[in-house]
């Protein structure tokens, strides 16, 4: 017998909506490099309904994929709404993929329109004769004032102002693909993930409840994370959704610009990946600065130092909340929350539970198997692979039968990270699989050494890799960059520091841990670990260059 219950899909068209009539004169503001442009949620709607029969005007069906090549901007955050309520897949190109990464996705996407920021178009251009799906391409200004003009684009703001003013969406189902992300194929080509609108929804309720980022019509929102990754992690729904301000930095990502941004607007929540937040807190300390009325901040996409969580609650009364997810499970919004449970246990015990990377969200279930496939218990100390299903997780790749039977089995997604799980559901992430380093037949987390390592005086970052070994296997390599490059930390002392908080046998050899000016990043912030390994290879360590 079915529920007698009135049926509301659950689309990004319905979140638009509610922003408009709930919180007509809520404000989203967008940095350029020559000012600060404002508009209310009433005027974002009216933009919206413009762009979308623009779209329909250039042809745009429902199914289609419409590209975007943007910084985070307010017209950037219109394409976000006026393509999905039109039936259409928003596909989010990565700015910092090189450019023949940047053609295989337009063509694998089968991208039929796209829009692109003013001073982002020239990274296309080679690729003009190279992507024959594109109908058109529509050129977006980088600034406040200009009006930029490029042979074969069409201008944003010339459409919106030639289109009809009002719009009828359709109805569809809130299965309906909305999104389409592609990972940053530091390993093979990337994979796309096409999300719904329903995923898209849910993850913005879940996200805001009580237990996880209680997000609120009082809130402030800052947008660091880019809208190129995971939809922005959901901000650009969530501000809508609860009536929340939220804030575009645009291009300028350094440490002083985004200080300046959160005091100006009276930020109380913002995200990012740690390498950001070190940057902040760095220059914090530098300047004297403070933080008027940043709250909490959701940091992920990488390991976390726990000294820099630390840092910011102790120093500056910020919450650092880590969280984990991939392209695969929406945007990241699972932190680890210390439940009464927990709070219940001696101090002890209870330090055993506190500091986990990530607790296992509503909605969705995890487990951890090794590598025979075997499920493990929530010991909070056997280590597996972490195995995640739920209503915001993918069950395929876009249009790659390969890819998708590698990493989908039994109605789990495989992740690839190696976890612990406790008797809470709280998990700790030890390392990526391919990152883990075996040596003499035991397992060393990378993530640890490096965590060690960037609470060493004079370290400002390190990442830990293996290089092969004739006796053990794999042996750790650690680089570390300088806080001050004129005074790079010694070797042996970031030894000796470490040498506290692991066995001998897990330990680099002093001549394993190499200064360098600056860790490589990948297209998302993180430390991009096949680069490091590549210069391994090239520059071989002085012990084997002698033998």
């Amino acid at each position: 017998m079915q529920g007698l219950m009135m049926h509301t899909p659950l689309t990004l068209t319905w979140i638009l909506r509610r922003g408009l009539r709930m919180f007509p004169d809520k404000e989203v503001v967008s940095r350029f490099p020559d000012g600060v442009h404002r508009c209310t949620f009433a005027e974002l709607y009216a933009r919206v309904e413009r762009l979308a029969n623009a779209l329909r005007a250039l042809g745009v069906k429902p199914g289609d994929r419409v590209a975007t090549l943007a910084w985070n901007h307010h017209r950037h955050m219109e394409l976000y709404y006026a393509v999905p309520a039109l039936g259409a897949v928003l596909h989010t190109l990565n700015i910092r993929l090189p450019a023949h990464q940047l053609g295989y996705i337009v063509n694998h996407a089968g991208d039929t329109l796209l829009f692109a920021d003013a001073d982002l178009a020239p990274l296309l251009e080679p690729l003009a004769d190279q992507m024959p799906g594109l109908r058109g391409r529509v050129l977006m200004p980088d600034s406040l004032q200009g009006r930029p003009r490029r042979d074969g684009w069409l201008d944003y703001e010339s459409l919106l102002a030639g289109a009809e003013t009002r719009a009828e969406f359709p109805e569809f189902s809130e299965t309906t693909a909305c999104m389409l992300c592609y990972s940053s194929g530091t390993t093979g080509d990337p994979k796309g993930v096409l999300y719904s609108h329903r995923a898209q929804v849910l993850q913005c309720l879940i996200a805001g409840i009580t237990d996880n980022f209680r997000f609120s019509e009082r809130d402030t929102l800052l947008a660091i994370a880019p809208m190129f990754h995971v939809n922005g992690w959901g901000l650009p729904f969530q501000a809508l959704l609860v009536g929340a301000s939220l804030v575009f930095a645009g291009s300028r990502l350094d440490a002083a610009s985004l200080v300046e941004l959160i005091n100006a607007e009276r930020v109380t929540f913002t995200n990012g990946v740690p390498t950001i937040w070190v940057g902040v807190l760095e220059h914090l300390r530098r300047q004297g600065l403070r933080l008027e009325s940043l709250q909490q901040v959701l940091i992920g996409g990488a390991p976390v130092p726990k000294p820099l969580i630390a840092a910011f609650v102790e120093e500056y009364g910020v919450a650092l909340r880590e969280a984990w997810g991939m392209t695969e499970t929406a945007p990241p919004g699972r932190p680890n929350i210390v439940t009464s449970a927990i709070d219940a246990l001696p101090p002890q015990e209870r330090a055993r539970y506190v500091g986990k990377s990530a607790k296992v969200g509503p909605c969705e279930e995890i487990q951890h198997i090794d590598e025979a496939g075997r499920v493990l218990p929530w010991d909070g100390e056997t280590m597996g692979e972490l195995c995640v299903r739920g209503t915001g997780i993918a069950g395929a790749y876009y249009n790659n039968p390969q890819a998708t039977a590698a990493a989908f089995h039994d109605g789990w997604l495989r992740t690839g990270d190696i976890v612990t799980i406790d008797r809470f559901g709280n998990y700790q992430v030890m390392d990526r699989a391919k990152d883990l380093i075996k040596s003499g037949g035991e397992w060393i987390s990378s993530v640890a050494l490096q965590n060690a390592a960037m609470t060493c005086p004079g370290v400002a970052e390190a990442a830990a890799v293996a290089r092969s070994d004739a006796k053990w296997g794999e042996r750790p390599v650690l680089f570390v960059s300088p806080r001050d490059s004129a005074a790079p930390p010694a070797t042996e002392a970031i030894l000796g520091t470490i040498a506290e908080r692991f066995a001998k046998w897990q330990l680099p050899d002093v001549q394993d841990i190499r200064v360098v000016p600056e860790i490589p990043k990948t297209s998302v912030g993180k430390f991009d670990k096949k680069r490091l390994r590549e210069l391994l290879q090239a520059q071989r360590a002085p012990d084997e260059a002698t033998s």
